[in-house]
């Protein structure tokens, strides 16, 4: 059985540039011929996060919704040091956000 699908030009344009085109077949109501709609996605924008401080281990980025603070500690050392260095972790990413307002304040 042979179908025959109507495709606009942007669709055509597209295969033929070798891209694949998502979208939905139906049978149109009126016509009653079998037709393709591609979707109509907007791209996605996306912000890149700010760095407010690189740290010794990690760093403190601000995105639009978050601050954010990561941290990474060898394995080599022992559990009271690994604590003992993600309290100074935390110490640094705190002043670096009091600087941050700091910062801000000053050019205001």
């Amino acid at each position: 059985m042979k179908k025959y699908i109507e495709l606009s030009d942007e669709v055509i344009a597209r295969l033929v540039s070798g891209k694949c085109v998502e979208g939905s077949l139906h049978r149109d109501e009126w016509t009653g011929k079998v037709t393709f709609r591609p979707y109509q996605r907007q791209p996605r924008i996306r912000h890149k996060d700010r760095l407010v401080k690189k740290l010794p281990w990690g760093w403190v980025k601000e995105s639009i919704e978050r601050i954010k603070v990561f941290g990474s500690f060898p394995k080599d050392f022992c559990t009271a040091q690994v604590i003992e260095l993600l309290n100074e972790h935390n110490q640094d990413a705190k002043n670096a956000l009091i600087e941050k307002e700091l910062d801000l304040i000053e050019f205001c």
